[in-house]
Order: C-alpha cells, then sequence, then structure tokens
C-alpha cells in the first residue's frame, strides 16, 4: 500500500480520478483531497465538521451499489492534538465473502499510523486495528480513536453486486472528557489508585486503557481504592463491552475482576466479562481493588464505571431517603408524607449493617390490613451478599370472580436493579405461598399494595438474610469466585446439589460454577431430578437463552453442549475424575433451575438407576424434537423478549 498523499486543493483539481469524481458531494466536509503517491489510491481528508458537532461521509454512489473493483479509497480524519475521532455508521452494508473479511470487500480501520509522513499517512508498515464487511449488525455501534488520527480503507473486488456501503458521521471529541480521576502509579502504564485524603473528591470516573477507544491486548491493570475507615468504597459500571456473546466469564481471557479489599487475597465480589450496563458492586469496608485483565486477539471497547466513597451507614440516615430515590427512581413518586418517613411502620429499610436476616410483615399482622395501604420495604446489602427473601405466611384479599392474574387486585411486587434501572421481576397475589426470591445484586424492593382488604386478609410474613452462599448450602464455597462450589470424593461420595435459590427461581446476571474432584480411578456422576433453565435449544445468546454447560475440563469441552428448557430426569456422566458444571443467567427471564444428585463411582463400575432407561429415552425423544424446531424457535424468542 501506498502512503496517502497531502497535495492542496488547487493542486489535485486537474488529476481528479473517476473515482473521486463520484466523491465530489462530500466536498463541504473535505478541508484537502489528492491523489496518493499510486494514482490507484484515493485519498479524502477530513480535518473540520465547520462548525457543526458533525460531519459525514459515505461510500461512493451511496445509496446506489458502490463500484467495483476499488483498489484504494482513504477516508482520512484528523483531529487537533487533544481530540480523537468518533465514527458512527448510520447505514453499512459491504458484501460479506468471507467471514473474517479479509478477501473480497472490505473497510479495514487504521488508527496507530506509522512510519514517514505527514500525520494520518498510511503506507505499507501500518497495520489495520479491525477489518469490517457485512450488514449492519456485523458493524460496531461506534469506532473511536486512541489518538488523533483515524484512516479507513475501503476494498471492493471485481464482481459487481447490490450492497449500498455506508454512510456515517464524524466528530471530533475531547479527549480530556476521558481522563481517570485517580493517579497513576509510577513505573505502572495502568495502575491507579483512589484515595479518600486531603482534597481528593469523594467521587470521580475510571475507564479502561484508551477508552473509549478499543483496549490493548496483553494487559493488566489495577485500580486500588482506599477510603476513610467506616466508609465503604461502590463502583457502578456504566458499560462493560469486552466481548460479544455469553461464555462464562471462566473462560474469557478478557475479565474484570472485583476484590473485597486491598489485594488480590480478599474475596472476590465479581467476575464481568461479555457485555453489561449498570453493574454495581459495594464493598464491605474501606478498601477495594478492580482488577482488569486483556488478553485476547480481539479487544473490545472495555468499560467506563464511577466511584464513590460512601460515609458510614449511620452517617446518613437524613440523607438515605433521598438515596433510596435515586437507586429505585420512580417507584417513590406515589409514597404520600405518611409513608416516605425510615421511621414508618409501612415504609421499611433493612440494612445487612444491622442484622444479617430477620422477619417483615404487613401492617397490623396477623390481624387484616386496613384498606389502601401502600408498603415500600427496601434491602441493602453489601460486597458479594444477595437479598433472599423466604415466605412464611401470605393470605390477600382476591375477588371470587375467579380471576387468575393479580391485575387489580390486593398484591405484592419485588423490583431489581436490571441496567442500572428499576425492573419489576415478580407479582404476587391470592392465597398460595410464594416460592422464595432472590436479588441480582445487593439491592431488593418489595411494594404492597392492599387496596380492598378484609376480614379474612392478614396479609404476609417473610424471612429476610443476606447471603453469600446464593442460597446453595452444599459443597464447600470458594473465596476465588462471586458463585463457585467444591465437590470432593473425600468428603463425600454422594450428595445433591442444585441452582442457586432452589426451590425458587433463580436470580439473574448470574453465574455458579460446580467443580467435582473425585479419585485417580473415579468419574463423575450426576442426576438431574429436576430442570427448568429458562431459554430454547441452541441456548445461546442470540435467543436470550440461561443455560447449564458440563465440561470434563476447566476450558471448553464440545463433548456435551450446553442444556436449558425443560427437561424430565436425565443422566451426565463424566470421561474422567474431574467434572465442571456451570449455571449462566441473563437480564431477562428465569425459571425455577434444577435438582441434581452427584455421585462418584470407580471407573469399571456401572450405574443403572431405576427407569434410567425409560428415562434417557425421554430426554432422547425430547432432544430431537427440540432440535428439530430450534430453527425456529430462537426467532420467535427473540421477537418476543428482546
Amino acid at each position: 500500500m501506498r502512503r496517502c498523499g497531502n497535495m492542496g486543493r488547487s493542486g489535485s483539481v486537474m488529476e481528479l480520478s473517476a473515482v473521486l469524481l463520484v466523491l465530489l458531494h462530500l466536498s463541504i466536509h473535505v478541508v484537502d483531497e489528492g491523489l496518493a503517491v499510486n494514482p490507484s489510491c484515493t485519498c479524502i481528508r477530513f480535518t473540520s465538521t465547520y462548525g457543526k458537532e458533525r460531519g459525514t461521509f459515505s461510500s461512493p454512489d451511496y445509496p446506489r451499489p458502490y463500484p467495483a473493483s476499488l483498489d484504494c479509497l482513504l477516508y482520512t480524519f484528523l483531529a487537533a492534538p487533544h481530540e480523537i475521532i468518533e465514527i458512527v455508521f448510520t447505514d453499512f452494508d459491504i458484501y460479506k465473502e468471507h467471514l473474517d473479511c479479509v478477501r473480497g470487500d472490505y473497510l479495514k480501520v487504521y488508527w496507530e499510523v506509522q512510519g514517514p509522513g505527514p500525520p494520518g499517512a498510511v503506507n505499507e508498515r501500518s497495520a489495520w486495528a479491525r477489518e469490517l464487511c457485512g450488514s449492519r449488525s456485523d458493524a460496531p455501534p461506534a469506532l473511536y480513536s486512541p489518538g488523533p488520527a483515524l484512516v479507513l480503507e475501503f476494498h471492493s473486488g471485481p464482481r459487481q453486486n447490490n450492497a449500498t456501503g455506508f454512510v456515517g458521521t464524524y466528530s471530533f471529541i475531547d479527549k480530556r472528557l476521558f481522563e481517570i480521576d485517580g493517579v497513576r502509579l509510577s513505573g505502572t502504564d495502568c495502575d491507579y489508585q483512589f484515595s479518600r485524603s486531603g482534597n481528593r473528591p469523594t467521587h470521580g470516573r475510571l475507564y479502561s486503557p484508551q477508552y473509549p477507544s478499543i483496549y490493548p491486548n496483553n494487559v493488566r491493570c489495577s485500580y486500588y481504592f482506599h477510603a476513610r475507615p467506616k466508609e465503604r468504597v461502590k463502583v457502578v459500571f456504566e458499560e462493560i463491552s469486552l466481548q460479544k456473546g455469553d461464555i462464562s466469564c471462566l473462560r474469557r481471557a478478557d475479565i474484570i475482576k472485583v476484590f473485597d479489599g486491598r489485594d488480590t487475597d480478599a474475596p472476590t465480589i465479581a467476575m464481568l466479562c461479555n457485555e453489561l450496563t449498570g453493574y454495581e458492586v459495594l464493598s464491605t469496608g474501606p478498601a477495594l481493588l478492580l482488577q482488569f485483565t486483556a488478553n485476547s486477539a480481539s479487544p473490545g471497547q472495555g468499560f467506563a464505571a464511577t466511584f464513590h466513597f460512601q460515609p458510614p451507614p449511620d452517617s446518613t440516615a437524613a440523607d438515605s431517603d433521598r438515596l433510596l430515590k435515586l437507586s429505585f427512581g420512580k417507584a417513590f413518586e406515589s409514597l404520600g408524607p405518611e409513608v416516605s418517613a425510615t421511621t414508618s411502620s409501612c415504609h421499611q429499610e433493612f440494612n445487612s449493617d444491622g442484622t444479617k436476616h430477620g422477619t417483615l410483615t404487613s401492617p397490623h399482622y396477623p390481624s387484616p390490613y386496613p384498606p389502601n395501604t401502600h408498603c415500600h420495604y427496601e434491602f441493602f446489602g453489601r460486597g458479594k451478599e444477595r437479598v433472599r427473601l423466604v415466605f412464611q405466611d401470605f393470605y390477600l384479599y382476591k375477588s371470587a370472580d375467579g380471576s387468575l392474574d393479580c391485575t387489580n387486585v390486593d398484591s405484592m411486587q419485588a423490583f431489581i436493579n436490571v441496567d442500572g434501572r428499576l425492573e419489576k421481576v415478580e407479582t404476587f397475589c391470592g392465597v398460595d405461598l410464594p416460592k422464595p426470591i432472590m436479588s441480582n445484586g445487593p439491592k431488593l424492593m418489595l411494594e404492597f399494595r392492599g387496596t380492598h382488604s378484609s376480614r379474612y386478609a392478614r396479609g404476609f410474613k417473610i424471612s429476610y438474610s443476606f447471603v453469600e452462599n446464593f442460597g446453595i448450602t452444599s459443597g464447600r464455597q470458594l473465596k476465588e469466585f462471586p458463585c463457585a462450589f467444591v465437590y470432593n470424593s473425600t468428603e463425600a461420595r454422594n450428595g445433591t446439589f442444585a441452582s442457586p435459590n432452589s426451590p425458587g427461581p433463580y436470580p439473574r446476571d448470574t453465574e455458579c460454577t460446580y467443580f467435582f474432584h473425585g479419585g485417580e480411578t473415579e468419574k463423575v456422576h450426576l442426576h438431574f431430578t429436576n430442570f427448568d433453565v429458562e431459554g430454547v435449544l441452541p441456548c445461546e445468546a442470540v435467543s436470550a437463552s440461561d443455560y447449564v454447560e458440563f465440561s470434563n475440563y476447566m476450558t471448553e469441552d464440545n463433548l456435551y453442549g450446553r442444556y436449558c428448557g425443560q427437561m424430565k430426569e436425565f443422566h451426565v456422566e463424566s470421561e474422567r475424575n474431574f467434572f465442571k458444571v456451570t449455571f449462566r443467567s441473563n437480564d431477562r427471564l428465569d425459571g425455577t433451575g434444577f435438582k441434581a444428585i452427584y455421585q462418584f463411582l470407580d471407573i469399571s463400575d456401572e450405574y443403572r438407576a431405576p427407569m434410567q432407561d425409560e428415562a434417557s429415552n425421554s430426554v432422547c425423544i425430547l432432544g430431537n424434537f427440540m432440535v428439530l424446531v430450534a430453527t425456529i424457535l430462537p426467532h420467535l424468542h427473540h421477537q418476543l423478549y428482546h
């Protein structure tokens, strides 16, 4: 490839190529344009938006199909030294001949330009950052340069097609908007310290390296937070974009780990990967460590987060109601003065600092609650704690018309934070005792509306607890992971294990791993007695499916595949003395999860449970049926829930 030239407008007018004539409609945003050293390489330079917030660019002939055999068409964007470039494609349609866009039609992205020449020059020594082709869904939502230069190279093959190309906007953004509000540690590239001392602010922002551009690979960055005694550290990840998909974080090369202390020996609060928004963590003490590791060959955009040093809980009583309104949004706007005070019997807060477990009841319980009752109950945990509610009594007024839903009747609703917003996850009414519920993080809210009541409507009694074991009572929990449990044959040859919060619905945004370690001559046999994991085959992200997967190794194992949906009893057996079971839920829907029996067997043993053949045949028939409809249900599921 030849270097893009820097000829002035007056010197290039007489030498415009046929391709450049097609692009004259771009001239309102072009400062200078000219031929490259190689006449086949045409360069269009963008250095100003002429006072507007953004400028536009497009492929030749857009919106008509672009011509074939475009050998080298360069779009060069040059910003001021303190700026970066943002590219947003409003339409994208480049013929995709190969999955990796290496041949045929493509758009290459350069932003680490090397070699001699003016700023933004591209030559044969320049390495591109990524290649783009395909449809709008294949293009990133936005491209950001790490520095003040960005070059796009458009190439089309000899075959003419109906692809219409692309149109986009470019903007020059002050990169100082993405400065980290911490002190970089000397001798490091990306380690920062955030201290609550002197005049340093109580809140601020932090980013992955080069954010909002993609982060470099082979990097590890540590962010150390040190608050004052009795204070806590709160971090909210506004956006996490590492890799697309729903692969287990244990198998991701790019990952964020959050430790509840000063170093990596502290318990792990969270392991974050893939893509997330609005995820919040809160330390149990004055120290927090966030460690970002990137080892993949395809880096993502990274993360943007805020931090806040929170005062001791007992010093924020006057500010508590304001913080709750910020946390739970419009749900509090309907509260009147009689229930908005934290001392009201109808509006209560439960903080894990005060007690880890207790009970709450409806007003006047066990006597009937008064008509027009409207109550809110807020729960606030810390660290890796989840809020778990177990219903001991539940009897609300419901009319005798036989209505099956909970609309316009006395009811209770449960809310959690999803993507930074309040979302209802459960609604209860009538007299059926609800199953336990669990939050997807340290916060949960209940709203009770008792509009009618009656002399029989005694209300409810609920046991609450702040748990770190996700409601999983078997196995030995590992502190190195947020939710991981070990089962050793030296401790128990058989036993049971279940999904989080069993027998209630499992929480959203949760990943739990179960490790089984047998002796040298043993294998692991699992018998699932109940299985209800929301999703459809093949249980992938495209259908927003939760899943359970199995592996004989710590890494991926293609022998088993993923399991989801509602299934009858079935068996899974390892091929060696180690077995790993991974459960992962997203933020959409949920099921009641699974229950299973595990048993360590000698490799020479044959396990045959009662009715095993019938159960296996049922699973086989069910599996064949689900495969037949797998090409249809994911699309239907995607339409319903996306």
